[in-house]
């Protein structure tokens, strides 16, 4: 005679909390947490309460959907809260400091960035003095593989969106 199963669902159901809160650990979003306490309040809570296995099930499902759409977007605005997204790839590179290491032949010289990539560089449409080589200048703009720089004091506000 097989043994019943029902009663051996307490395992299941922390077995289960557990693979979710380490599967948490490696994404960190909040989601699979969420999916944890669900879990252990509402398939682990009802099991203790002697419910039945379809209840326990349905109010895991119920109260993991609840947090998910409650308590998670207020976990991560409150994690998000407080500071600018740092700025990475080309949208890094607006307003940085750089040096012209090569003279500037027909508005297409060379610089060192101040994060030390060397990059080609064009001089900025309005800009009437060319900087010589060693002279600061700022980057005003990502063209593909080439900056677009003019002198700090000159260099016009812009953002990635302007081009």
């Amino acid at each position: 005679m097989l043994p019943d199963l029902t009663q051996y669902l307490w395992i299941i159901w922390l077995v289960l909390a557990l693979l979710f809160v380490i599967v948490e650990l490696i994404t960190l979003e909040f989601t699979f947490l969420m999916l944890a306490g669900g879990t252990l309040l509402g398939g682990l809570g009802v099991y203790l309460l002697g419910g039945p296995w379809w209840l326990q099930i349905g109010m895991a499902a119920a109260l993991s959907a609840l947090l998910l759409f409650t308590i998670r977007p207020l976990l991560l605005r409150l994690l998000r809260r407080g500071r600018e997204p740092a700025k990475t790839n080309v949208d890094a590179l607006y307003g940085m400091g750089a040096r012209v290491t090569s003279p500037f032949v027909d508005e297409y010289g060379a610089v060192r960035l101040d994060n030390g990539e060397t990059w080609t560089a064009k001089i900025a449409e309005g800009t009437t003095d060319v900087p010589p080589p060693g002279a600061r200048v700022t980057v005003v703009a990502v063209l593909g593989a080439t900056v677009e720089v003019a002198d700090p004091a000159a260099a016009p506000e812009r953002s990635p969106d302007d081009g």
